[in-house]
């Protein structure tokens, strides 16, 4: 992923492959641009290839993906990797690690390191719940003696186009469950970065990193439930785990990492579908290179033709990984397509088509269902400060999007090759529903599919009958203009609905009758630019409902969601080329889930003593923020606050997101100013708990929020 940010947001996530642009967003880009190769020189220069848009120039990665692959498919996923010591793994010899990035105990004494995290509800460990920071609560009991595998221990310095590559053994320890653990410190200055994590082709986790601060520096750790993926953890897997990032005299943060697993049996019992038989990817396939396999659109063709779907798969759900970077990491920002150039004599040309987007999957060019993404604000978005030390939601782990394609069984298992796309599409000139969009979008995909006993039963019926009209649009646009005719305010609504239902007659060895998926979405967003293009404010809300229906209830599955999120953001300029940025953004996510869900609820760590019919989540992180650079680029700084309620629910009964609040299993509600938590809120299952990233963190306020941020107005790369 190529490291450029949207003009009027900031930050700087950045990933492994970078994407040619089109347009400088505005000057302050262009003045950035040349600061960068002020501030780099000709040595560093000489050892990259830089693109068209100065967001910060990244090295070329090879093994580029030819347009569409065909691939066989066995029940036997990959080849066996090389034997390790207990999945202990070896260390990708392209990448060296540096003894500074760790921070010392001299340095230590200096300070205390900066817990930061993201607010998420409890995973099941073997001795209980355990906070997404993998702390464990005061009545949990001891940790019993772990049956733990060391994924990759790795620092990350000048890391682009170099993944760890590494070798997983399965362990002893009989198991039917696995929590990751990823343990991160950092120090000095540097941009957020993306991170994806593989068996051999498939991608397993997206996650990204927080911007480090002065020595002592940061540390954080997520726990991710990883239970789906016992088809992988049963046999001997290659690890590739791919965190691009770049080291040189200005950005200075090397992120040291360890990666565990850890392995247990439980009983727990929810709605949850079992983990499936067979996990098939979609993805560019370069697992076989030690490479990253995620597809780049729209630079790419994001399609795989399978030749051999298994003929009794009796369920099958696909799986959707996306997030939007460049150009379109804050495509929800984005101006209508025919304002791109508004404000060209000003700010500059604007991320276009729309702040709309759709990922759509396609099998056989028939629309199989969708996605409205998640608007994922990484901790270098808007302005750092808000996120220091509370990530923003799904910054630490970015969610897949389930689409249920059971109904396309009769059609997959009829012994044909069959083809898979995923496409990301936005809106053009003329307002009408396009896939091409600007630079750029990672996305993968995989299904995960159910077999029947019988390895030779076929499953038959009916050709899915797929009802998907067009998204209905509405757009209204406004650009007001100074007397002397220059552009200086530009109001746009954008509102789309869309409806889409599949429905076919499946005859498996273990159950014959008709099955559906269904989805229902709307979303507005009312966009202002003003200042001539310096200020924006944004006011969007995604909403949905998707549902899947068979014979029995072990393939229903309902999700009903709501996204949303106001962002207002300003920039200034003085004579001396010092830059502010000041910006608030407030942000929810409240989703109902029930039924056949592929990946884990949170139910899992409360299902001991009553089993809950759905999982509902409703968060909100509001904050303010200001940063402030220095015309040279090289000295920063900003504060800020940001607030975080977040409630996790169990209903004992079916209910309508919204209509019922069930019973409540864990709440947090935590305060941050200038990077020091100073309040923090816990209940768990109706009980005050202590502990825990914030409580740890808490601090007295020291009024610069540690004083050492990597942004630019450009999404830097770290040049």
């Amino acid at each position: 992923m190529d490291p450029e940010k949207h003009p009027l947001i900031d930050g700087g996530n950045a990933a492994a492959q970078p994407a040619p642009k089109k347009r400088f967003s505005s000057p302050l880009r262009l003045l950035a641009c040349l600061l960068v190769l002020l501030a780099v020189g000709l040595v560093v220069f000489s050892k990259i290839q830089t693109t068209t848009s100065c967001r910060g120039s990244v090295p070329d990665v090879p093994n580029a993906v030819p347009a569409v692959q065909h691939f066989d498919h066995d029940i036997v996923e990959l080849e066996p990797a090389k034997p390790s010591s207990h999945g202990i793994q070896s260390r990708s010899p392209t990448d060296t690690p540096s003894e500074a990035a760790t921070p010392t105990a001299a340095a230590a004494a200096t300070g205390t390191v900066l817990k930061n995290f993201e607010v998420a509800q409890p995973v099941l460990m073997p001795y209980g719940p355990a906070d997404s920071d993998g702390s464990p609560y005061p009545d949990g009991g001891a940790p019993p003696g772990l049956c733990t595998v060391l994924l990759m221990r790795h620092d990350f310095a000048w890391s682009y186009g170099s993944p760890f590559v590494g070798n997983y053994t399965p362990p002893s320890c009989k198991f039917n469950r696995v929590v990751l653990n990823f343990t991160v410190v950092s120090y000095g200055r540097q941009f957020d970065r993306l991170a994806l994590m593989y068996f051999g082709d498939t991608e397993v986790w997206r996650t990204s990193t927080a911007e480090p601060t002065v020595p002592p520096g940061i540390r954080w750790v997520y726990l991710k439930d990883m239970t789906e993926y016992l088809y992988f953890w049963k046999s001997p897997q290659t690890v590739i785990f791919d965190l691009g990032n770049l080291i040189n005299d200005k950005y200075t943060g090397i992120f040291n990492t360890t990666l565990t697993a850890t392995f247990f049996q439980s009983d727990v019992a929810t709605d949850a579908a079992p983990p499936s038989d067979l996990i098939i990817p979609i993805s560019a396939r370069q697992g076989s290179n030690n490479a990253v396999s995620q597809f780049t659109l729209p630079l790419q063709n994001a399609t795989n033709t399978i030749s051999s779907f298994p003929r009794n798969a009796r369920r099958a759900v696909f799986s959707l990984s996306t997030c939007g970077q460049a150009n379109e990491e804050f495509w929800w920002s984005n101006v209508l397509e025919s304002d791109a150039y508004a404000f060209n004599a000003t700010a500059g040309a604007l991320p276009g088509y729309s702040p709309f987007r759709e990922v759509q999957v396609l099998i056989d060019g028939q629309l199989a269902g969708v996605e409205w993404p998640f608007p994922v604000i990484f901790t270098g978005g808007v302005s750092p400060a808000l996120h220091r030390p509370i990530a923003s939601t799904e910054a630490f782990d970015l969610k897949e999007h389930q689409i249920d394609i059971t109904p396309f069984l009769p059609l997959l298992c009829d012994g044909n090759p069959h083809t898979f796309s995923i496409v990301v599409a936005g809106l053009d000139y003329d307002n009408d529903i396009t896939i091409t969009v600007g630079d750029s979008w990672y996305v993968t995909g995989k299904i995960f599919v159910w077999l029947d006993d019988d390895p030779a039963s076929i499953t038959t019926g009916s050709a899915p009958a797929i009802q998907a009209p067009p998204p209905a649009l509405s757009i209204a646009r406004s650009l007001l203009q100074t007397s002397n005719g220059t552009n200086e305010t530009l109001v746009y609504d954008t509102a789309v609905q869309r409806s889409l239902l599949v429905t076919a007659h499946v005859v498996s060895q273990s159950s014959a009758g008709d099955v559906s998926w269904s989805q229902t979405l709307s979303y507005t967003n009312r966009g202002v630019v003003s200042a001539f293009g310096y200020n924006q404010l944004n006011d969007m809300s995604i909403s949905g409902t998707d549902e899947a229906n068979g014979p029995s209830a072990v393939t229903h599955y309902r999700s009903a969601y709501t996204y949303p999120l106001f962002a207002n953001q300003s920039y200034t300029v003085s004579e001396q080329g010092n830059l502010t940025i000041w910006g608030h953004v407030r942000q929810g996510k409240q989703v109902e889930t029930e039924g056949a869900s592929v990946y884990a609820t949170g139910l899992e760590a409360f299902s001991s003593d009553k089993r809950y019919a759905s999982a509902v989540l409703d968060t909100t992180k509001e904050g303010t923020a200001v940063f402030e650079q220095t015309g040279d680029g090289k000295n920063s700084t900003g504060w800020g606050d940001a607030r975080q309620v977040f409630r996790f629910a169990g209903t004992s009964a079916q209910g309508v997101l919204g209509d019922e609040l069930g019973t409540e299993l864990y709440f947090r509600s935590v305060e941050a100013k200038n990077g020091s938590v100073v309040r923090d809120e816990k209940r768990v299952a109706g009980k005050t708990v202590g502990g825990g990233a914030g409580a740890a963190a808490v601090g007295k306020v020291d009024g610069v929020g540690r004083g050492l941020f990597a942004q630019v107005p450009v999404r830097g790369g770290g040049v």
